[in-house]
């Protein structure tokens, strides 16, 4: 699902949920891909009649009429499509007694795998809105011998799920102690707790499906004694593809550990957007003419089809990024949208307004 497939269905399931029956009259119906429509005509047909049956006249002329309305949608409609179907259908009014029965039809941008008939006073848009979920993870670890957090990157946000202490006493040692024997119980303490960490890693990692890979940091050498001593599942382990020298081990430690790996997830999100906004300044500052920002400039620009990359922050008015989205695919321009929940994306919108394209020719 790319950027613009993620910012319709976004918008299509805030609208379903601002909605809001007076009674269990909003009707869902979701389909999964691959199966029989017209079985779910069958039972549909079924359910309008059993709809009849409800007492309150206002209740059951919204669930029928919104049936009906899907109904007569499943019948023009030949097969279920690719990803499958939801369908959405209810008394939109706000006038008491007033029937306003509106119906949505969305054909998802991934396979619908869950098979709904329900009436509420919400619409069910929770498997929808599973869709907008990041497909790829990245589990985060910085350690030392004192501390320990780990982390996951996911999409543009760096979330900590966790911090340890070891109980590693410093290398000042009670008088009386031998070298040794001080050295026996730090090092066992160390590895009670590097055992720890990946006790817990196993805990929130192991059952993760959209994990990707793992980034470890730390200093040298605990970093990789942690991985050869610390008793990692296997599978946890071979899901390692970065190890980095880094001097915190803190959620600073977990930021600077990202910006260490982007060779190793160059592919995630945060990195991708960090390299486009990047790309556009360093246009912006060295090739002037190959490049504009703002609202006006922008738009002229797409509409002589000079646009090569058109970047839109977040922050702007949905309506606004529709408007511009459209011009671009008309003109065959790419599009990326921009968040707003990193140092970049704050910088683009500070700058620009929100609204800025890489240039394919100089325009006038």
């Amino acid at each position: 699902m790319d950027d613009k497939q993620k910012a319709i269905l976004e918008e299509q399931i805030e609208e379903l949920e601002a909605v809001r029956g007076r009674h269990t009259e909003l009707v869902t119906v979701l389909i999964p891909s691959e199966f029989n429509i017209h079985s779910v005509t069958k039972q549909l047909e079924a359910e309008r009649s059993t709809a009849d049956n409800i007492k309150s006249k206002q209740t059951r002329s919204a669930v029928t009429d919104s049936i009906d309305m899907i109904v007569r949608t499943l019948k023009g409609t030949k097969q279920t499509p690719p990803n499958g179907l939801a369908l959405y259908a209810g008394n939109v009014s706000e006038k008491e007694g007033i029937s306003d029965i509106k119906l949505w039809a969305i054909e998802p941008p991934k396979p619908l795998r869950i098979r709904m008939y329900r009436c509420d006073q919400t619409f069910v848009t929770e498997p929808l809105r599973e869709m907008l979920k990041t497909d790829e993870v990245y589990g985060l670890v910085v350690i030392d011998r004192q501390e320990a957090t780990i982390g996951l990157l996911e999409g543009k946000q760096i979330k900590v799920l966790r911090k340890l202490s070891s109980g590693v006493p410093s290398k000042v040692r009670a008088g009386g102690q031998s070298a040794q024997r001080f050295h026996r119980i730090t090092e066992g303490l160390a590895k009670e707790f590097f055992r720890r960490t990946a006790e817990a890693m196993k805990d929130l990692f192991f059952e993760l499906p959209r994990l990707k890979g793992i980034l470890v940091g730390g200093p040298i050498p605990t970093k990789e004694e942690f991985i050869e001593e610390g008793q990692i599942v296997t599978k946890l382990k071979e899901k390692i593809i970065s190890v980095k020298d880094i001097g915190y081990v803190d959620e600073h430690g977990l930021k600077l550990l990202v910006e260490a790996s982007q060779e190793e997830i160059a592919e995630q999100e945060i990195i991708k957007e960090k390299k486009l906004v990047e790309e556009f300044f360093m246009v912006l500052g060295k090739y002037p003419e190959k490049s504009v920002y703002g609202f006006e400039r922008t738009k002229t620009a797409l509409e002589r089809g000079a646009v090569y990359k058109l970047l839109l922050s977040k922050k702007l008015e949905k309506h606004i990024i529709a408007e511009y989205e459209k011009l671009a695919l008309d003109m065959g321009s790419q599009t990326s949208l921009i968040s707003d929940e990193t140092q970049e994306g704050e910088q683009f919108y500070n700058i620009t307004k929100g609204v800025g394209a890489i240039l394919r020719f100089q325009i006038e």
